[in-house]
């Protein structure tokens, strides 16, 4: 399964709205393969002497590395630039996909509701995201990953899938990148015998993950869950026109109410930077309780560790968290994996913590992975 895979819930954009979205990844491109690039160079050799000079010594803790940087006009331009290559990116893909919105949500109930539909939509009317999701517009999606305008709406999910393809091609990932595709690689390495008859995909957004371990475990039953309600009647759609069947539900991570040992595999993509450090402890919790003897769970993420890194990478990091509401995002390159699935009730030798092998195209994806024996 691939970025540019094609299915009836993807917004069609009109030559212009293509033309616009093809001028934002370009943007984006320039500004992240080229003058992000050149940031710790201007550091060193113009930012940190001048502070030298003013201060008496050079800046060296992220605070006063910050205050340096934004007191520098290149720096402020760049930023700047940045931020605004993020708004434009939702600009050009919400004019195409609000102006659908009506034929979206037809689209979906179609979908959900045709004779042939092969997996299930489970929304709780009584459900209520978390304040972490709905107090913010996470790097800047309109309205929030829990965005909700109504009976069958769909936006938020169309907005994830579309805005989010947009980003990846803008930072230079491949087309054909798909990172649960890198997962099942990693799994049939590590884990050859593993088959499993039940799959749990959590915080699935758009169910662009969620699809592909239907496609490769074709025996097994797959769900998948979120606590967006425009997320997952979106995901569920699109998985239906796609001719998968995809369970979702609307649910917690760190509260799922599925009973004890009922997974024998539990995967995240990309879920850890978007969710508090409780969120991801309880999230930890549940996936001990929910696999079965010999179950195995995948959490993988963005390759942003802080464990290591100069005090200058970490403030460059660390733009997201101030520019791109990422509330989560240092909060997530501090954590410490191994002892919170040791906290979480694994084994110390049944968890592994690394990257993935990038492949062509792709970032070195993190893992943290942890499996009960058999």
């Amino acid at each position: 399964m691939v970025r540019s895979v094609q299915h009836e819930m993807l917004a069609v954009p009109t030559a212009d709205e293509t033309a616009r979205q093809q001028f934002v990844v370009a943007f984006k491109q320039a500004l992240n393969r080229g003058l992000r690039k050149t940031q710790g160079d201007l550091f060193e050799t113009v930012v940190a002497p001048g502070w030298a000079a003013e201060h008496g010594a050079p800046p060296t803790t992220r605070e006063t590395i910050r205050e340096a940087m934004q007191a520098d006009p290149a720096y402020r331009s760049w930023s700047s630039l940045a931020r605004a290559a993020q708004e434009q990116m939702w600009i050009t893909v919400g004019d195409s996909i609000f102006r659908e919105r009506e034929r979206l949500a037809t689209t979906a109930e179609r979908l959900a509701q045709a004779p042939t539909r092969r997996g299930s939509l489970t929304l709780d009317p009584s459900f209520a995201p978390p304040r972490g999701v709905t107090g913010v517009d996470i790097h800047l999606q309109p309205g929030g990953y829990a965005l909700d305008l109504g009976e069958g709406d769909c936006s938020a999910g169309a907005l994830y899938e579309s805005g989010g393809n947009l980003y990846a091609f803008g930072q230079g990932i491949s087309r054909t990148d798909s990172k649960a595709a890198h997962v099942q690689r990693f799994l049939r390495e590590r884990f050859p015998r593993l088959q499993p008859r039940r799959i749990l995909d959590m915080g699935c957004s758009a169910g662009s993950a969620s699809v592909p371990y239907a496609e490769a475990y074709p025996e097994a039953e797959v769900h998948a869950i979120d606590v967006g309600s425009g997320m997952l009647r979106y995901a569920h759609a699109r998985a239906e026109s796609l001719g998968v069947a995809v369970h979702f539900h609307q649910m917690d991570v760190a509260r799922t109410r599925f009973e004890n040992e009922s997974f024998d595999l539990i995967v995240s993509h990309n879920l850890m930077h978007e969710i508090s450090a409780p969120t991801r402890r309880g999230m930890l919790r549940e996936s001990r309780r929910l696999l079965r003897p010999g179950g195995v769970c995948v959490h993988q993420d963005v390759p942003l560790r802080f464990q290591g890194l100069s005090e200058f990478r970490k403030f460059d990091m660390s733009w997201d968290t101030l520019n791109n509401n990422e509330p989560y995002w240092e909060v997530y390159a501090n954590a410490d994996l191994q002892p919170e699935l040791r906290a979480a009730g694994f084994a110390e030798d049944c968890i592994h913590v690394g990257s993935l092998p990038a492949a062509q195209g792709s970032l070195p994806w993190f893992v943290a992975c942890a499996w009960r024996p058999e």
